[in-house]
């Protein structure tokens, strides 16, 4: 039977939950256990697919085609658990189901409430879709006291009843902030959080208090004392050099010792988190370094390409360097700066995004890169920008544009209108259709050529990416590219849909439809990053 541990967070946000309840899977794993971690979001949008990423930071994409919170990323990286559809929920999914079945006269004629339907629809999700899983990790978005997330808490309260207190365990991440004027740390706001939380019916029983320092073991006592916690279950959660620190930390305060003698496992067993240590290692104190400029439209927010930054350090952690991100605004850039803007750059990546902003920008980058042998790397959007640029400087189409972009002659980008999906479902798509959760989403199967840099970097011939996008690359364009040494080196299996383009004398130059920083891992660095960053890295050499 699966143990459920729910986690929630108070005082204020960005408490670094998602972090805490994936390093604690991590631990759980190395006792032996099997893990599921959930996120359940309270906000109405149905996902965060249409949300702009400064709302929300990136959407994170799974293999069964989910837009979900980009915590399910760190779940990813630090378990290696695929997460699914069944692992994300938000109230505007919650209510979008109960609407639907009140429509179809399910509920008999009866009211239809918060408790008991929201809740119940609540309860479900958070048990369905279990099968060999030991524990169960549940983290609820936001913050207590926020309304939005009351009938989420209510119906972890609920939960707890119907499945036992022994089978359930509530974490409460919270803030002990240092006030600086009176050299204090200020444990009120943890006493405040966990009050809020009590009167909603919910009594934690494992303290988890994010501080810039380390908490006095009398701070923590005392926090225990007011909270009815047991002092030991008062954890200290101090501000780490690196994410990949965090487990380490989390075991050498013993979470994971208090968290099996809840439920009477044995907590004995001493686990090895070396792993843990020699990629913490890698990260603090690498041989050497690179600089690689990511020239996008979202730049001023790091969680709009959080995956795309873990899988750059993922490829630095594989060659010993640390990457060093020059963050360039894509607006900003033109032909009177692009050379300064890049010229201190290793390397340069244009990452996925949407629309015609900045765009212009993102050409001029790419065109930087080809024309100076400078490693380049487009996701998504970076690839069709770049089959852009080579029609326009490389055939001389001066006005080759994406459809996304308004009426033009030469699309050389056009609008996927209908498409097979991976479990071979025909998806058809109107141009003035609803935006959400209608792109191509989710794992789909490349065909590589044998005689490509792409296949000596993957070393297979048919891969599985994931993707997020709504345009495609036009293939009438590939013979004449193909003449100037472009080669669409990946197509999707029915020979249709171009997946990846590169230069062959080009030092590294590759643009992909999908999005391969979705699944990288630190274990496990993703090929083409691992591959890029070498590239780099030897473009470093020579300046």
């Amino acid at each position: 039977m699966a143990r459920f541990i729910f986690v929630t967070g108070g005082v204020v946000s960005s408490l670094g939950k998602g972090l805490a309840s994936a390093s604690l899977a991590s631990l759980l794993q190395h006792h032996g256990y099997n893990v599921r971690i959930r996120k359940l979001d309270p906000y109405l949008n149905v996902d965060p697919g249409t949300m702009s990423p400064y709302q929300h930071g990136e959407v994170y994409v799974t293999d069964d085609g989910a837009e979900t919170d980009l915590d399910l990323g760190h779940y990813e990286r630090f378990t290696g658990v695929v997460s699914k559809k069944s692992d994300n929920i938000t109230s505007g999914k919650v209510y979008q189901k109960i609407i639907s079945k009140e429509r179809r006269g399910e509920y008999l004629g009866a009211t239809v409430q918060v408790i008991p339907h929201v809740t119940n629809e609540i309860k479900e999700f958070i048990s369905n879709d279990i099968q060999d899983e030991d524990f169960v990790i549940c983290e609820i978005g936001g913050t207590i006291g926020d309304i939005e997330s009351l009938p989420f808490i209510e119906a972890i309260r609920q939960f707890n009843n119907d499945n036992g207190r022994e089978n359930s365990m509530f974490v409460h991440v919270t803030l002990v902030p240092f006030i600086a004027s009176s050299g204090e740390l200020k444990t009120k706001p943890t006493q405040h959080s966990v009050k809020e939380l009590r009167s909603l019916g919910i009594q934690p029983d494992i303290l988890l208090c994010r501080a810039d320092r380390e908490i006095p073991a009398d701070e923590r006592r005392k926090i225990g004392l007011f909270c009815n916690v047991k002092h030991d279950c008062v954890i200290q959660a101090i501000n780490a050099n690196t994410i990949y620190e965090v487990p380490i930390n989390f075991k050498n305060e013993e979470l994971d010792k208090r968290v099996l003698e809840y439920f009477k496992l044995d907590n004995s067993k001493e686990i090895d988190l070396k792993m843990w240590s020699q990629v913490s290692k890698h990260i603090l104190d690498p041989d050497g370094e690179v600089s690689i400029g990511i020239v996008g439209k979202y730049t001023g927010l790091a969680d709009a390409y959080k995956s795309l930054n873990e899988a750059l350090s993922h490829g630095g952690i594989f060659n010993n360097v640390k990457v060093s991100l020059k963050w360039i605004e894509s607006d900003e850039l033109n032909e009177s700066n692009v050379n300064l803007k890049l010229s201190s750059c290793n390397g340069i990546l244009v990452p996925g995004g949407f629309g015609e902003r900045g765009s212009e920008g993102k050409i001029l980058a790419i065109q930087y890169a080809r024309t100076n042998n400078v490693p380049y790397f487009g996701i998504c959007f970076g690839m069709q920008l770049a089959v852009i640029e080579m029609a326009r400087n490389i055939l001389n189409i001066k006005d080759a544009s994406s459809s996304e972009f308004g009426n033009s002659k030469n699309s050389v980008v056009g609008l996927m209108t209908e498409w097979t999906t991976s479990d071979n479902k025909v998806e058809k798509r109107q141009l003035n259709g609803d935006l959400g959760g209608t792109m191509r989403l989710g794992a789909y199967d490349a065909m590589l050529k044998k005689d490509s840099k792409v296949f000596k970097i993957y070393e297979n011939e048919i891969i599985s990416e994931r993707h997020r996008h709504r345009f495609e690359v036009n293939n009438n364009y590939e013979k004449d590219l193909m003449k100037e040494g472009v080669v669409f080196s990946g197509y999707s299996p029915d020979g249709l849909l171009p997946e990846i383009v590169e230069i062959s004398n080009h030092p590294w130059f590759i643009g992909v439809q999908f999005h391969p920083e979705l699944k990288s891992k630190p274990f496990d660095p993703h090929p083409l990053f691992k591959s890029f960053i070498s590239a780099a890295k030897d473009q470093s050499r020579l300046v």
